[in-house]
C-alpha cells in the first residue's frame, strides 16, 4: 500500500537514494532539505524530475520544521512515515574541536531529530498510527577512536530512539533506529574538520592517525570492493512495508564490527529493566489493524 513518507537531509547520499527507492517502489515522497533555490536548487530539480516533491526544512530551526511539516500535512492530507536522516559527520581529534562545533553536531543529529518528531507525532497520535525511522550509526553501539564526537551524538540518538519507541509503542506508533556501517557517502566530504587544529600538536604520532584512518576509508571506498550504500535505502523500503507492531526495534545495515551482537545483548536486559519497572507492556506495540 502506498504511504506518504518524509524524509530529511534528502539532497545526497542516503536520504536522496532513499527517497528515489521509495518512490520507485509507489510510495509519495517529499524529500527535505536546506536552501532548495540556492546551493541545493539543482539537487531539488532531479528530484521533482522523478516525481518527488522537495520541501525546505533546516533541521537546527524550529520555525523551519513546523513550517516544513504543516506544508506536507497541508498538500497530501497525512503524513505515514518520517525518516530522520540528516545529520553531519565529524573525525579528528576530540580535543580540537571547539565546544562550538560539539553544539552544532548536536543540534543537527540529536535536537534536529526532536525537533521533527515534536512537528510530526501530533498527526500520528491523531491518526493513530506512524512510523518514525531515525538514521543512527554502528558508532552508537561502538567507539572507534577519533570518532567519540560524532559516536556521542549517535549514542544520544540511540537512548532517544529507543525512549520514543517505548513510549509510543500503545499508540499504534512504530520507531525504528537503523545502524548503517561506513559507507561512501557525502557526510564524510561534509564531515567536520578540527577548529583547533594546533591541539594535535600535543598528541605526537597520534596526531596523525585520524587523517590516515580517512585516508584509507576513502581508498575503500573508491575500490571495486567498496560497499554499496544502496542496501541502507533498500533497508529502510523493507521496514516502511512491514506491518505495524512488527517492524524490529533496530536494523544493522552492513558490517557490523559487532553492533548487532550489542543489540541481541542488551535486548533482553532492557526487557528486563521494564518488566521490573512494571512496564513491560511498553515493549510490545499494539498493532494496528490493516485496513480494508
Amino acid at each position: 500500500m502506498s504511504q506518504t513518507i518524509l524524509i530529511t537531509g534528502a539532497s545526497t547520499g542516503f536520504g536522496r537514494d532513499t527517497a528515489e527507492t521509495l518512490a520507485r517502489a509507489g510510495h509519495r515522497v517529499f524529500a527535505s532539505m536546506r536552501d532548495i533555490a540556492g546551493r541545493n536548487r539543482s539537487h531539488a530539480e532531479a528530484l521533482r524530475a522523478k516525481g518527488i516533491q522537495t520541501v525546505e526544512i533546516d533541521v537546527t530551526d524550529d520555525a523551519s520544521v513546523e513550517r516544513g511539516v504543516a506544508s506536507v500535512l497541508a498538500e497530501a492530507g497525512r503524513l505515514d512515515v518520517l525518516v530522520n536522516n540528516a545529520g553531519i559527520g565529524s573525525a579528528g581529534i576530540s580535543e580540537s574541536f571547539t565546544t562550538e562545533q560539539l553544539r552544532a553536531l548536536f543540534d543537527v543529529n540529536v535536537l534536529g531529530i526532536q525537533r521533527t518528531m515534536r512537528a510530526v507525532l501530533p498527526a500520528f497520535r491523531h491518526q493513530g498510527e506512524g512510523l518514525v525511522i531515525n538514521l543512527g550509526s554502528i558508532l552508537g553501539r561502538l567507539t572507534f577512536p577519533f570518532f567519540g564526537l560524532y559516536g556521542a551524538s549517535k549514542f544520544a540518538l540511540e537512548a532517544l530512539t529507543e525512549g520514543y519507541r517505548y513510549e509510543l509503542s500503545q499508540l499504534g506508533i512504530d520507531v525504528v533506529l537503523v545502524q548503517p556501517s561506513n559507507y561512501p557517502t557525502s557526510i564524510f566530504a561534509s564531515a567536520q574538520q578540527p577548529g583547533d587544529p594546533a591541539r594535535d600538536a600535543g598528541y605526537g604520532e597520534i596526531g596523525g592517525i585520524p587523517a590516515k584512518m580517512v585516508g584509507t576509508l576513502m581508498e575503500l571506498f573508491q575500490s571495486e570492493n567498496a560497499p554499496d550504500p544502496h542496501g541502507v535505502a533498500e533497508a529502510i523500503v523493507r521496514i516502511v512495508e512491514l506491518p505495524s507492531g512488527a517492524r524490529p526495534p533496530r536494523v544493522v545495515v552492513g558490517q557490523s564490527f559487532g553492533a548487532d551482537d550489542i543489540n541481541a545483548q542488551a535486548a533482553p536486559i532492557q526487557a528486563k529493566l521494564l518488566e521490573g519497572l512494571g512496564l513491560g507492556f511498553l515493549d510490545r506495540p499494539r498493532k494496528v489493524p490493516a485496513a480494508a
